[in-house]
């Protein structure tokens, strides 16, 4: 296993690693990763502002640089993740292993908070997260829960799913209410229907964890939401990462605790 986010993002930009990152060098923040337009740069920053449950600001580069010098200098946004989505006027054009054959010098970079920051918090607890445990990515879900919109761009909140024993509620609360720039608190926890979540067994995004028991499912907001914003805003062009395949930073994960 790699030690370190600088090995991660090595073995990735040589095409050597192409996994979900839930797990990958635990204790090291890990962020969502959208690409636009400079013209649109500002509406998103605003859809973020008015939504930092789903989409907490990071960093966001200057146009045209891809370098996010404060959460991991040196790094490339263009190659490091590893695996990219491709949007077109709202339709899902690819997914690829890098952004450099649609990336120019007018782009903004932003990356958001992720949820998976707070997964070895939750471990160092002895609360289980049994996506990890068998090699799954994390499930996630189109709610009925509506972003507040923002100048081209608005949608549907996107929600991650864990299932978690009912013993270790009030402490999975605790720890992940410490971390507001990976989401914070839950949005939800129980019956997935009062959400707008039809058929918990059929995630849009990533693959399902039966839910045992003694369990309770338990939904954060994700940062997907900003790739659904993508396909009902339509924007001429938006690069994100492929759900659940993030950018592993240098930032240790407890230095985005909020106490």
């Amino acid at each position: 296993m790699c030690e370190t986010p600088q090995e991660v993002r090595a073995l990735i930009r040589r095409g050597e690693l192409v996994r979900p990152t839930s797990g990958l060098v635990p204790g090291y923040a890990q962020a969502n990763l959208v690409m636009l337009p400079q013209d649109l740069a500002f509406d998103f920053l605003l859809f973020c502002q008015r939504n930092p449950g789903p989409c907490p600001v990071l960093e966001v580069t200057e146009a045209g640089g891809y370098e996010p010098t404060w959460t991991a200098r040196g790094a490339d946004l263009r190659t490091d993740l590893p695996l990219y989505r491709v949007y077109r006027n709202g339709e899902l054009l690819c997914e690829a292993g890098d952004a450099m054959d649609y990336w120019s010098d007018g782009l903004v970079c932003f990356l958001l908070g992720c949820s998976f920051t707070f997964e070895s918090a939750l471990t160092r607890a002895a609360i289980r997260l049994r996506h990890i445990e068998q090699g799954k990515n994390v499930a996630m879900y189109v709610s009925s829960l509506e972003a507040r919109p923002a100048g081209v761009f608005s949608g549907p909140v996107v929600v991650s799913m864990r299932p978690i024993q009912e013993s270790k509620l009030v402490r999975c609360v605790q720890i992940t209410s410490r971390f507001p720039q990976a989401h914070g608190a839950p949005l939800h926890m129980g019956d997935p229907d009062r959400i707008g979540i039809r058929d918990i067994r059929r995630p849009d995004y990533g693959d399902y964890v039966e839910i045992g028991e003694d369990e309770v499912p338990v939904f954060w907001a994700c940062g997907v939401t900003s790739q659904a914003a993508a396909l009902r805003s339509r924007p001429r062009l938006m690069i994100t990462h492929a759900p659940g395949h993030m950018f592993v930073t240098d930032i240790l994960d407890e230095d985005l605790a909020a106490f």
